[in-house]
């Protein structure tokens, strides 16, 4: 049975988090996850707004002014900027934490993805530009902040298709490769700070937006694949981050921890 952890805590209270795209799909489960365990959280969002106000409000209620939902593009820097200022005024206090979540516009849909053959490289760019151009935005921005709060955390989001490509989505995922080297030299140039920035990946998660066009058979086929015998949800994926959040990972850095039920050991 797939069971998460439902029961509120205070793990990991006095965090504030900012995730990105964190209305919908694995962005919602993981701003539930980090406001059960005690962090504010700031949702970001770019076109589900009523998603992130209704997800914001049942956070609230759990836990009166604990999140907040703010509109940015992330691969504008001074949106950015502006994102992380009212983060602060409403959340109190610097970001600790960053997840960067945001997907580019993305289907997995492995009949109609663009084949070698036809591929253009704007779709690599639309591509690199939500993963490591927004990453680098984020952290860049939240560097003052965690200098003030004497430490920070960044997760970022990746996937298993670089090393298992199952389904060969060229531009999603060379922007993910591009991403776990950015995660890499981050975490050794900014160890020095007390910052930690590691990479959480994983495969096909049942069942989000971005997954919604996903066959059956394939959700399936992954299932038989794994020794769990079954497709990880948004949920238990999003439990693990808050491992890199949490105090046992303050020596954890450069890392990429693949959450996909053993389809991939590495």
């Amino acid at each position: 049975m797939t069971t998460h952890l439902d029961t509120e805590s205070t793990a990991l209270a006095g965090r504030r988090v900012l995730v990105t795209g964190g209305a919908r799909g694995l962005g919602r489960a993981l701003s539930r996850a980090f406001a059960r365990e005690g962090a504010a959280v700031a949702v970001d969002y770019l076109t589900s707004e009523a998603a992130a106000e209704e997800l914001v409000a049942e956070l609230n209620a759990r836990r009166p002014d604990s999140a907040v939902a703010l509109r940015a593009d992330v691969t504008d820097q001074d949106q950015v900027d502006g994102l992380f200022t009212a983060a602060e005024a409403a959340l109190g206090g610097p970001i600790t934490v960053v997840v960067n979540n945001a997907l580019a516009s993305f289907s997995f849909d492995g009949d109609a993805r663009p084949k070698a053959h036809e591929i253009g490289w704007e779709r690599f760019e639309q591509q690199f530009e939500g993963s490591v151009r927004a990453a680098l935005h984020t952290t860049q921005r939240a560097l003052p902040g965690f200098e003030e709060a004497g430490e920070g955390r960044v997760i970022n989001i990746g996937t298993n298709l670089f090393q298992h490509p199952v389904v060969p989505y060229h531009d999603y995922t060379a922007s993910k490769a591009a991403l776990l080297s950015l995660t890499r030299t981050l975490a050794h140039d900014l160890g020095p700070s007390n910052v930690t920035v590691n990479m959480l990946s994983g495969g096909l998660l049942r069942t989000t937006d971005a997954s919604a066009a996903t066959p059956e058979e394939v959700f399936d086929f992954i299932a038989q694949g794994t020794p769990l015998r079954r497709v990880t949800t948004p949920e238990e994926f999003a439990d693990a981050a808050l491992f890199f959040a949490s105090p046992w990972a303050r020596a954890v850095t450069g890392q990429n921890l693949v959450v996909d039920g053993g389809l991939v050991m590495d």
